[in-house]
């Protein structure tokens, strides 16, 4: 496994639509198994494959419940709505107000190319809509609700 290199705003490979994966290779496990590696190295919740410049239809995204690939998704139900601070690997340092729906539920495929129904509430239902969206060649800047901020971080005195 490897840390991929992040691609960031501006990278026309981010507006891209992502390529449906017909089959799963032996190299796109590899990438799957990247990202995951990439997204903890980067202390994100989620990464997508154009994030690593692979357009292909997958995502990664673990909210401390163990990682989840997602091959090929789709969001068929959502309900409720939820307004929170989103950040992006590919917009460092910058956060800003976004309304998602509180629950999402998703069709897959898992990296074996099986299929699988996630549903997911709060941080992971915002993660799946937002790593989601990169594969239709969107950033969550385009959604945000005011102006964007810079991150700021407590100072622990070490």
């Amino acid at each position: 496994m490897a840390i991929r290199n992040l691609r960031y705003e501006g990278d026309p490979i981010l507006g891209k639509v992502c390529k449906e994966v017909k089959e799963m290779t032996p190299r796109l496990q590899e990438l799957a198994q990247d990202m995951i590696e990439t997204m903890y190295a980067a202390e994100g919740v989620g990464l997508a494959a154009p994030q690593v410049g692979i357009l292909r239809r997958i995502a990664v995204i673990d909210v401390g419940e163990g990682p989840y690939v997602f091959v090929n998704p789709k969001i068929v139900e959502t309900s409720g709505e939820q307004v929170g601070d989103e950040g992006c690997l590919s917009v460092p340092g910058k956060n800003g107000t976004v309304r998602r729906p509180e629950y999402v539920k998703a069709v897959a495929y898992d990296i074996n190319m099986q299929p699988i129904e996630v549903e997911g509430h709060g941080l992971f239902a915002r993660a799946m809509c937002h790593e989601f969206d990169h594969l239709d060649g969107h950033l969550y800047v385009e959604k945000v609700e005011g102006p964007l901020r810079d991150n700021v971080y407590e100072d622990d005195g070490e």
